[in-house]
């Protein structure tokens, strides 16, 4: 039973420390910003937009978000700065020739590489997966990596 004279309980037992913080997984985070819609957390498939903060969504997501005007629905906090559709850029994406995509395997018995992106920098050819900043241009929606603007010091844009 413990307590009766025959064990004598240490400090660590009895006291319980502060608890450790849970480090997030950076490349889990990355997959998360970089492959899933930031408000459906649905796979990015196109149209996609973003708005000013950077954040990805899939247009139809972002189409219900604004329809949806009940009073009993909260608000998104990822999506609460977006009032109107004018808020999105419609994105340009260059498709990556070496992502096998999600029609080899529909079963869950081969490997998915993390790190191959579905889409590429069209001037450098950098893949669009986290490791790299990516900058794009509100007029037009198209998508560079940030090297290929410094590269080329052109304000308009390089298609």
């Amino acid at each position: 039973m413990g307590c009766d004279g025959g064990t004598i309980p240490k400090r660590h037992e009895l006291v319980k420390g502060p608890r450790k913080v849970e480090k997030v997984d950076k490349v889990a985070e990355l997959v998360a910003r970089w492959f899933y819609c930031a408000l459906s957390q649905e796979k990015l498939r196109r149209p996609i937009v973003a708005c000013e903060l950077g954040r990805l969504y899939n247009k139809d997501a972002i189409i219900e978000y604004l329809l949806d005007k009940s009073p009993d629905k909260t608000p998104m906090e990822s999506a609460s700065h977006i009032k109107s559709i004018k808020n999105v850029t419609e994105l340009q994406l260059v498709d990556n020739p070496a992502w096998g995509g999600d029609k080899e395997s529909i079963k869950g018995d081969k490997y998915d590489d993390l790190q191959c992106a579905r889409f590429i920098c069209p001037v450098v050819g950098l893949e669009m997966n986290g490791r790299h900043r990516f900058c794009f241009l509100r007029n037009c929606g198209c998508v560079f990596s940030e090297r290929a603007l410094k590269e080329i010091k052109a304000e308009v844009c390089h298609k």
